[in-house]
């Protein structure tokens, strides 16, 4: 029997949640191709069991694998942003706001981390270290509780 560890948590979390499709194989391995980054264990994880969380007002908490790359790669070419930002390129978007910060995993010395970054100051800092807490906290702290 397969256990939906995912699904369970956000079913706990959210149970008015219509879970997506799970990814494929061959869409993860897409994702990880076009970023040039392996995808963290835990949201490719995720991805296996449904491709993409949305909460109550419909905003994409953990966006589906074909966002994963349109988004992560526009952020890395945007003539604008590689002007005004420090580089993306060893981060992976993967959730936003409807606040504006969005949310990444980034990859430490000790593991990856979920870093919050603002487009108006281009601060990043580690807002947890777990996607497990990432969703706790999206869904029962509401849209703030990043700062």
């Amino acid at each position: 029997m397969i256990h939906h560890v995912w699904r369970e948590l956000i079913g706990e979390l959210h149970p008015e949640a219509e879970p997506a499709a799970p990814a494929d194989e061959a869409m993860l391995s897409e994702v990880e191709k076009a970023l040039s980054l392996p995808l963290p264990f835990e949201l490719a994880s995720l991805l296996r069991e449904m491709d993409g969380v949305y909460n109550e007002y419909g905003d994409a908490v953990v966006w589906n694998a074909e966002r994963l790359v349109e988004d992560n790669l526009a952020m890395r070419s945007e003539p604008d942003y590689v002007e005004l930002y420090a580089p993306f390129d060893e981060m992976i978007f993967f959730g936003d706001s409807d606040m504006g910060p969005q949310f990444a995993y980034v990859h430490t010395d000790y593991g990856p981390g979920i870093v919050v970054w603002d487009h108006e100051t281009d601060r990043r800092r580690l807002a947890v270290v777990s996607l497990r807490d990432y969703l706790v906290r999206c869904f029962t702290q509401g849209n703030g509780w990043y700062r």
